[in-house]
């Protein structure tokens, strides 16, 4: 699997992705407002060079938070693959754990990362209204028909 750094790619490619997948590539989260298109990260492309996977994160001093990872074909190592390229280069810049957050929509989220060593650590309730103030197109009803309304804060402590 050829991953391959965000800043190698167009950034309309980034923009269209985002916009596609997300509704634009503003992310509203309770530790900040995020212009993934603007953000480091990885890629993974398919043979017509199309977006499979990509992953976006920021480093603060000692920690790495992941703001986005999709992998448009589940089942094949591409958000395990990114994921653990993440932990790599945190580790590289002296962090000593990678962070996230999900909603509590998104079980199959909750599921992949608690499996890769995430531990749940905080949730914020309500957290997902304040975002729609600034981001409206964050729909109501989620995954499976569960209210979008709480974020879920979970960490891994990399090793030293």
């Amino acid at each position: 699997m050829n991953i391959i750094p965000s800043e190698n790619l167009h950034k309309n490619k980034i923009i269209n992705f985002f916009t596609t997948y997300w509704g634009s590539p503003k992310m509203v989260i309770s530790s900040g407002i995020f212009d993934c298109s603007a953000l480091d990260g990885f890629a993974i492309l398919n043979v017509e060079d199309q977006i499979i996977g990509m992953i976006t994160y920021v480093l603060n001093q000692n920690e790495c938070e992941v703001i986005s990872l999709d992998s448009l074909e589940e089942g094949k190592g591409i958000g395990s693959s990114l994921l653990q390229k993440v932990e790599r280069t945190a580790a590289q810049h002296k962090c000593d754990r990678v962070k996230l957050i999900t909603t509590n929509d998104n079980l199959s989220a909750l599921k992949f990362y608690q499996k890769r060593g995430f531990q749940l650590v905080k949730i914020h309730k309500n957290a997902v209204q304040k975002a729609r103030e600034l981001k409206p197109e964050i729909p109501l009803i989620g995954n499976d028909g569960i209210p979008l309304r709480d974020e879920i804060e979970l960490e891994k402590v990399l090793k030293k």
